[in-house]
């Protein structure tokens, strides 16, 4: 495939021009990429009006992705994320219906932040698997909320931040049998196109989707895409680019724009990108299994060990894999997640596999992470998000209704989201995962 932002990019930088327009470092090298660094000059094309170089590169994207539409984010999936739910609420407007989404409850507080400000109403899903962090998703469950509900969308997340996977391809069934559009937030799976047919959520019958690019492809922190399935109506190509334009920087990275061009060039040219890496992964995995740790989640590119079975907290195991050179994506009381990609070297599975296997085992600590509290609404998510808010120790918060999500990040999923009644099972999980103050409502 061609490159047509990296061409046009490179052409102007091995320009004699001279640039009075931004950015201020004017092409002149501090960190080595102020050259290619460019703003929306003549030529260059306009993100979110796109008829140019974007475009083009869009269409490879798209070509690439086998969706009705791919358009680029510079601002990973929280971007996406907004503008899917505009969408949705647009839609649902059109159609003569007030904007309500099922949704499972181990949303990123993306999704919570923007329902919040949309005034979307979320009815929540639950699981009582792996804490907060995960959500699967009883179809029979599914179908019931959405004959109670009538909601104009469902919204999941999939593959989630341990990499659980969902049943796509049959929760999409269910959703267009009732005429319910499906979102599905695949920030960590955009890799899942690439590594057999039928595994990407857009194959699987999804509406919209987002990918965050940089997460598990080889792009710049920041890339992401928001794909329109050939599923979804034409009303979600048509609005698109105007979605995301409403939530979008006006001062877009061409750098990470570069990076979404170049990678149309690497997947449409290495079919097989990710298949010796998938073994590998399948095979680390394995050995660790063989030595006896406990593995949760079936992500392909993902390996999360629940540590407290070989008899440590996560965040302690996390440290003694970093004495030894490992840094992992992620970490707390009961999980270490470890994230590879095809640009990890063979030495770099030999060494994290000699890192986790010359630690020692251990007597094993036998608490479980508390499952997802489900709380009383005290006010909807618009209305608690404005109001007068104050912050509390957690012990005092209880009755108190919640103004602010408080999470960690990564993974940035609410304990508890605006507008619900804390309760003593929430107060629970909070310390459960030590965070001792939240913003209340303020009476």
């Amino acid at each position: 495939m061609k490159t047509p932002i990296i061409d046009f990019v490179k052409k102007y930088a091995l320009s004699s021009s001279v640039r009075l327009h931004m950015p201020g470092h004017k092409g002149v090298s501090f960190f080595g990429v102020e050259k290619w660094d460019i703003t929306e000059i003549t030529g260059a094309d306009v993100l979110y009006s796109a008829k140019g170089v974007i475009k083009e590169s869009e269409m490879n994207a798209t070509s690439l992705f086998d969706s009705a539409l791919t358009l680029y984010s510079t601002e990973g999936s929280s971007l996406s994320i907004r503008a899917m739910l505009h969408l949705v609420k647009t839609y649902a407007i059109a159609n003569g219906k007030s904007a309500k989404v099922v949704a499972g409850r181990n949303a990123h507080k993306t999704f919570v932040s923007a329902s919040a400000l949309l005034d979307i109403d979320v009815k929540w899903l639950y699981s009582t698997e792996n804490g907060v962090l995960s959500c699967k998703i009883a179809l029979s469950t599914l179908e019931n909320a959405i004959l109670e509900e009538n909601p104009t969308a469902v919204y999941i997340t999939s593959p989630d931040y341990l990499g659980d996977v969902e049943d796509v391809k049959s929760i999409a069934e269910i959703c267009h049998k009732h005429g319910v559009l499906l979102l599905v937030d695949n920030a960590h799976g955009g890799y899942l196109k690439f590594i057999s047919d039928g595994n990407h959520p857009l194959e699987q019958g999804a509406d919209l989707v987002c990918d965050s690019a940089h997460k598990t492809l080889p792009a710049l922190t920041g890339a992401g895409y928001l794909h329109i399935g050939k599923t979804a109506p034409d009303f979600f190509k048509d609005n698109g680019e105007n979605a995301l334009s409403l939530y979008a920087s006006t001062s877009p990275s061409y750098l990470i724009l570069q990076s979404l061009d170049n990678l149309n060039k690497v997947l449409s040219s290495h079919p097989d990108y990710f298949k010796k890496t998938v073994a590998k992964v399948d095979e680390l995995k394995g050995l660790l299994v063989g030595a006896g740790h406990t593995l949760v989640g079936d992500e392909k590119m993902k390996i999360t060990i629940s540590t407290k079975p070989y008899g440590y907290e996560g965040n302690h195991f996390a440290d003694l894999l970093e004495d030894k050179g490992i840094v992992v994506e992620f970490a707390d009381r009961d999980y270490v997640t470890m994230m590879f990609s095809p640009c990890n070297k063979s030495g770099d599975f030999k060494k994290t596999a000699k890192a986790i296997l010359s630690i020692e085992r251990k007597q094993p600590i036998l608490d479980l992470p508390p499952a997802s509290p489900i709380l009383e609404r005290g006010m909807t998510m618009h209305s608690a998000l404005f109001a007068p808010s104050e912050e509390v120790a957690v012990d005092k918060a209880i009755g108190r209704i919640l103004a602010t999500p408080t999470v960690c990040c990564p993974p940035a999923i609410p304990i508890a989201v605006c507008g619900e009644v804390i309760d003593e099972r929430a107060v629970e999980v909070f310390k459960y995962y030590r965070i001792n103050t939240i913003l209340v409502v303020r009476e």
